[in-house]
């Protein structure tokens, strides 16, 4: 009896020593867990996760409580898991009046803001480029053009371009910009419930921002072309109630160290924000919270799941797992990490971020920067094991590398792409749930959820067990970063072959 017991524990030992990638990536993945926990983060209750709301403090200890229950030591402030990222916030403009000689509007998008008060002239600059403002003296003046370009059709591409337009009227000494744009009444409805709220920023960087820029609705363009006609023009803005408030939010930070000698040194990043938008406008069924499921409760509960797996099925690599406080403000809480980080940024070898704006291709995973790191076959492999496609960046034309808490990294030279759900294209599809109330967590499929999540625990695994330093690929706009970042570090132990 004793030698068939000694046998069945020998028996028991040798399969879990010998089980393969796989099967440590499935034991741990389960359909109702992954329910459970997107439904918490995206529940009525947490009222869409505001940065430095109430809610999202709950939201924060409940993925403090979980990585604990996973084993994970905590990484933050005082032995804590949280890490403090100071805030302040802008108040919105209780006012805002424009009068141009006989011209009025009520529609205006809040670009950037401070209490103003202005009488004076005023000059019309077409689109603003460069060209526009050569030999025009603005000073003390308050600037109009049309937003964008003549070329730019794209409503990200025409607020980049604006950016650029307000470095250049405030170097210029100019008082104000105001942007002419056409926007139908259900998409300004939808940018007033970002622009037009209090604006969040790091405590340092809030007091910088001190120009007044405001988008103008001008659908037709009737209003540009009656000021391109005229020879004068005198103007009268008004910007009443902003005020200035301390906030107090927190990343979630927790590690787990691996098991080699050697590349325990080297720590995987596997990251994603748990904050959203917040409450709005209601609409016609009179929902006004943006419940966040697919931005981003799915890719926090990604982070959960590989947290656990690798909890109970240690790596070669140490793993450091962060959820990032305000990526809806700005990356502030990623950009607060990179700048304050809890342990040193060279021994980072990689991030693993995990966001997204909804899917369209359920038989899909979508990477931000596949190819632009050495590990990309990685999670090709991965995703081919559960039955879904791994494809690079869509619609490169839309900078989605660069928008997300991935970018902090890799502006500092760490290799990190983003996964993210199926999406070949900013469809109807994408745009229905999209920063909006419908992104509700019984709308996800989560049979599709369950394939996803395995492929990216699976890809984690074969990253932080490779014996081969994930890396740039050679050409990369980062990599440069990278080799800077790694210099002392490939001196001293080079990179395994």
């Amino acid at each position: 009896m004793k030698i068939q017991l000694l046998l069945s524990i020998l028996f028991i030992s040798i399969s879990a020593i010998g089980q393969t990638e796989v099967e440590k990536t499935i034991s741990t993945i389960n359909k109702n867990d992954i329910k459970s926990q997107i439904y918490f983060l995206a529940s009525d209750e947490l009222k869409g996760r505001q940065t430095a709301s109430d809610e999202l403090k709950i939201a924060s200890a409940y993925l403090a409580n979980t990585l604990r229950k996973f084993n994970v030591k905590p990484a933050g402030d005082n032995g804590s898991y949280y890490q403090n990222v100071p805030l302040e916030k802008i108040l919105a403009p209780t006012n805002i009046s424009l009068q141009i000689n006989d011209i009025t509007s009520d529609k205006f998008l809040a670009m950037s803001v401070k209490n103003i008060s202005f009488q004076g002239e005023a000059i019309y600059l077409d689109y603003g480029s460069k060209a526009d403002f050569e030999g025009k003296d603005v000073k003390g003046k308050l600037v109009i053009v049309k937003a964008g370009t003549a070329e730019t059709k794209e409503p990200r591409a025409k607020f980049r371009a604006g950016q650029a337009k307000r470095e250049l009227a405030d170097s210029l000494g100019a008082v104000a910009l105001i942007e002419l744009i056409e926007i139908e009444d259900k998409m300004y409805d939808r940018y007033a419930h970002y622009f037009n709220e209090p604006k969040t920023g790091l405590k340092a960087e809030v007091h910088a921002e001190k120009f007044v820029h405001l988008w103008m609705v001008d659908n037709g363009m009737e209003t540009a072309g009656r000021l391109a006609a005229s020879k004068s023009l005198k103007v009268d803005l008004s910007v009443e109630g902003v005020a200035i408030e301390d906030l107090s939010c927190r990343n979630v930070v927790g590690y787990l160290e691996g098991t080699d000698p050697k590349l325990k040194d080297e720590f995987i990043i596997y990251s994603a924000h748990y904050d959203h938008v917040g409450v709005g406008k209601p609409n016609a069924e009179n929902d006004s919270i943006y419940n966040g499921a697919r931005d981003n409760a799915v890719g926090t509960v990604t982070v959960l799941s590989v947290a656990e797996n690798i909890g109970k099925y240690p790596t070669k690599r140490s793993s450091l797992f962060i959820l990032f406080t305000g990526e809806e403000k700005g990356l502030l809480g990623s950009k607060y990490y990179s700048e304050n980080p809890v342990m040193p940024l060279d021994k980072m070898v990689y991030c693993f971020n995990s966001d997204g704006a909804g899917y369209n291709d359920t038989t899909k995973i979508t990477i931000f920067g596949l190819h632009r790191t050495t590990v990309g076959q990685h999670i090709i492999d991965a995703g081919k094991e559960f039955g879904l496609t791994v494809i690079d960046d869509p619609a490169p034309e839309q900078g989605l590398f660069d928008r997300s808490d991935n970018v902090n990294f890799a502006a500092k030279g760490i290799p990190a792409p983003t996964f993210s759900l199926g999406f070949t294209a900013f469809d109807d599809e994408i745009n229905k749930y999209y920063h909006q109330v419908t992104d509700n967590p019984e709308t996800l499929d989560y049979d599709y959820l369950v394939k996803f999540f395995k492929s990216y625990v699976l890809s984690s695994r074969l990253i932080a067990n490779d014996p081969k330093t994930p890396f740039w690929t050679e050409g990369d706009k980062y990599y440069e970063a990278g080799v800077e970042l790694y210099a002392e570090k490939k001196e001293e132990e080079p990179v395994l072959d």
